[in-house]
């Protein structure tokens, strides 16, 4: 009688399971086969989901064109610029809400936590305004400094160094370490889980950010590849199997991503919820 269960059991979650999977990915491989189709295909009804003739030229002419070039390649250099900022910055800071004491720190980390309930459409002009005076539109680094400090990122970090016992830090001060060498020689080899998590969510926002972008960047040279699909593609209604091959390509590079760390991301969720 268990066995039975255990059996339905099993057949009914792996059915829900890929129907899930099924409903999930659906959109993306839609998208991809749309890319290969014509014009009218792509506009068809009813729905054709295989494409009766093949047009490779679409994906050729997208990666061919200089433009999408550029805009993946500075998206991806400021996404990666970006993750790394994300995590050094966010880990710093959580080693010392976790581990310093200084003044007025419940003060400060009450203020910092405040920040994670404003939503980030609340403070879009405000922002605007400071990095007008500041002269950092049309620069890369308006698409990278403004976000690189997380209220949710510190949070998260911090909870995990909070769990580092004691006893270590005890002991390197005793033999003479002081507190960088004690963050970047016992904190930071430890922090594998979180900054796996803090990583990837930063490059994912970072890659699929598009509302600050067209504020803050008209320099075609820094354009990223949001900014490329709608200014050249998405106003174009002869060009809605363009828009899909490059749309496409746009979302490839983060699910190749997590295709290559999804056992890291998993384990390390789980890893983190344990601790």
């Amino acid at each position: 009688m268990r066995k039975s269960t255990w059996t339905w059991s099993r057949i009914f979650t792996t059915i829900l399971s890929l129907v899930v999977t099924g409903i999930t990915i659906f959109p993306l491989v839609w998208m991809g086969l749309a890319g290969f189709k014509s014009q009218e295909e792509v506009l068809a009804a009813p729905l054709k989901f295989f494409p009766t003739v093949w047009h490779f030229e679409n994906y050729t002419s997208i990666l061919h064109d200089p433009l999408f070039q550029k805009a993946m390649g500075t998206t991806f250099l400021g996404a990666i610029t970006f993750m790394i900022l994300s995590v050094a910055v966010n880990a710093a800071a959580a080693y010392a809400f976790s581990r310093l004491e200084f003044s007025f720190k419940k003060f400060w980390w009450v203020y910092v936590m405040t920040t994670y309930f404003i939503p980030g459409f609340a403070i879009t002009i405000t922002s605007f305004v400071v990095v007008s005076k500041l002269g950092m539109l049309d620069k890369l680094a308006v698409l990278i400094l403004p976000g690189v400090a997380s209220a949710y990122s510190m949070f998260f970090i911090r909870q995990f160094y909070l769990n580092i016992p004691l006893a270590l830090e005890e002991a390197a001060l005793i033999d003479g370490a002081n507190r960088f060498q004690i963050f970047t020689r016992i904190f930071l080899p430890m922090s594998l889980p979180p900054f796996v998590i803090i990583g990837i969510g930063a490059y994912l926002g970072y890659w699929n950010a598009f509302v600050w972008p067209v504020m803050t960047m008209t320099n075609e040279n820094w354009f990223q590849i949001g900014q490329y699909i709608f200014n050249f593609r998405s106003g174009r209604v002869a060009e809605m199997h363009l828009l899909m091959a490059s749309s496409f390509l746009a979302a490839l590079p983060t699910v190749i991503l997590f295709l290559i760390f999804q056992k890291y991301i998993v384990a390390n969720l789980k890893m983190s919820g344990l601790k």
